[in-house]
């Protein structure tokens, strides 16, 4: 029928994204996609004037919402001269006096996996703190290479939220389906918010999703989506062997998209537009993820498709 589902999530779905984490059902709280778990986790958490540390460059939600709830918003950043190292120092001083710690992993917009090393710098800054620890792993499970999944932060401390959805590494936003895994507690606070803003995702949704997310077919749709990874990234790989005066890339360790440095002086919005304009390609500014001098760009494409993107690309940054 279809009426409301259980506005935390049905059953059978919490169920599912539980085993995934090893976690308990009642611990899992299914949202309208993690923008809406980010949204309602962050309003839970920190208010005006109390500190929260976001790592960039970062798909940029969590940081603009900060911003306009007058939070003491402070930012540590992955450093691009270390392959999108995490810069601890900067990260021991953002971290002091935050509620919340902010992290992408894999990386929204680089593509990189933190190391183990990292990961426990990060939460070891949270629990010196008091913090929370946001994590969103919506690119967990979409690597490049091997077959292992991005470890999660969750189970490293008692004050973890992890995020994900049907999104990126399952290939289905359309179902507006995520979650945030939490301790139980906070999974009953951040529910009466998410009642207040979207009551629940669709029962259509939560069926498709607890479907997707059985253990005979969640291993399938991830290895759908890293074969169109791994068929793309050569085809950006040679593009960019082609074009080193142009552009410089990094491997992603997961996700579809990868960060390039493109050797150019113009600003990357007005750069992202000429290629709008004059090839009718779209790519991301870096601007847009708190870094300039470089443009997000999918490769999880159909070869064709994506090698005609890429000369859009490097024909106008080879232009006038």
């Amino acid at each position: 029928e279809l009426n409301y589902p259980h506005v935390e999530g049905i059953p059978a779905l919490r169920e599912a994204i539980a085993a995934i984490y090893g976690a308990q059902p009642s611990q899992v709280l299914v949202t309208v996609g993690a923008i809406e778990a980010n949204h309602i986790v962050t309003r839970t958490l920190v208010g005006p004037g109390e500190g929260i540390a976001v790592m960039v460059p970062n798909y940029l939600q969590i940081w603009g919402m900060a911003r306009n709830e007058g939070a003491d918003l402070r930012t540590f950043g992955l450093d691009p001269e270390r392959d999108w190292a995490l810069d601890t120092d900067a990260l021991e001083a953002a971290v002091p006096g935050a509620r919340m710690i902010a992290v992408c992993n894999p990386n929204n917009p680089t593509g990189r996996a933190m190391t183990a090393t990292e990961m426990d710098a990060v939460v070891a800054a949270a629990e010196r703190s008091g913090a929370w620890l946001l994590a969103d792993e919506v690119y967990r499970g979409a690597e490049l290479a091997g077959g292992a999944e991005t470890p999660s932060f969750w189970g490293r401390s008692e004050r973890v939220i992890a995020v994900g959805s049907m999104s990126k590494a399952y290939g289905m936003p359309g179902l507006r389906v995520g979650w945030a895994v939490a301790p139980e507690p906070l999974v009953e606070e951040i529910w009466r918010r998410h009642e207040y803003t979207t009551i629940s995702a669709s029962m259509l949704g939560n069926h498709l999703a607890a479907a997707a997310l059985h253990p005979g077919v969640r291993p399938r749709l991830l290895e759908r989506t890293r074969g169109l990874i791994r068929r793309g990234f050569p085809v950006m790989e040679e593009w960019a062997a082609r074009n080193p005066d142009l552009v410089t890339i990094r491997p992603p360790d997961a996700a579809a998209i990868t960060f390039l440095r493109y050797h150019r002086e113009v600003a990357s919005e007005d750069l992202a537009e000429r290629i709008r304009r004059e090839r009718s390609v779209l790519v991301v500014p870096g601007a847009y993820f708190g870094v300039e001098g470089h443009l997000r760009v999918s490769f999880g494409l159909p070869p064709d498709y994506l090698s005609r993107g890429l000369e859009g690309i490097s024909a106008v940054l080879v232009g006038p």
